[in-house]
C-alpha cells in the first residue's frame, strides 16, 4: 500500500470519528432548546462511552420521560453506572429510586448507601433527605443529631 493512499484512509478515519462524536456541552445546548431527540442520541453515545456526566442524564430523562418514554429501568440501569463512577447526582437519583421503591423494589438500606454517598460529597438534595430519614428514623434508627448533621 502506498503512502498516498494510507494517509487517506487515515484522514478519512479520522473524520469520521469527529463527526460521530459529540459533546457534553452539545448534547446538553440540544436539552436546552427542546430538542430532546438529538439530546437523548448525543447523551446516549457519550454515555456508551464511559462519560458518567452523560450516563446520569440519559437516567434522567428515563426517569421523568424527557422527550422519550418513561422507563425506570433504563433510569435505574444508567443512574447506577454514573453513580459508580462517583457521580453525587446519580448517587441521589439512585437512592430516591430505592427509597420510594420507583422501578425497584423500595430498599432503604440501598437507598440510606447511596444518598449518604451523595449527602457526603455535598449534594444538597441527598443531604436533607438523609436528615429526613434520620428524623423519621426510615432505614435508620431514629437519630436527631445525625439529623442535624445532615440539614445544617
Amino acid at each position: 500500500m502506498n503512502k498516498s493512499l494510507l494517509w487517506l484512509i487515515t484522514f478519512i478515519l479520522l473524520a469520521s470519528c469527529s463527526i460521530a462524536s459529540a459533546s457534553y456541552e452539545e448534547a446538553a445546548a440540544a436539552l436546552n432548546s427542546g430538542d430532546y431527540i438529538k439530546a437523548y442520541n448525543e447523551f446516549k453515545y457519550l454515555a456508551g462511552g464511559g462519560d458518567a456526566r452523560a450516563q446520569n442524564r440519559i437516567g434522567v430523562m428515563n426517569d421523568i420521560g424527557q422527550g422519550i418514554p418513561q422507563n425506570y429501568a433504563e433510569a435505574l440501569k444508567w443512574y447506577r453506572k454514573a453513580a459508580e463512577q462517583g457521580v453525587a447526582d446519580a448517587q441521589y437519583n439512585l437512592g430516591m429510586m430505592y427509597a420510594i421503591g420507583k422501578g425497584v423494589a423500595q430498599d432503604p438500606l440501598e437507598a440510606i448507601k447511596w444518598l449518604s454517598k451523595a449527602a457526603e460529597q455535598g449534594q444538597p438534595r441527598a443531604q436533607n433527605t438523609l436528615g429526613y430519614m434520620y428524623v423519621t428514623g426510615q432505614g435508620v434508627p431514629q437519630d436527631y443529631a445525625e439529623a442535624e448533621k445532615w440539614n445544617r
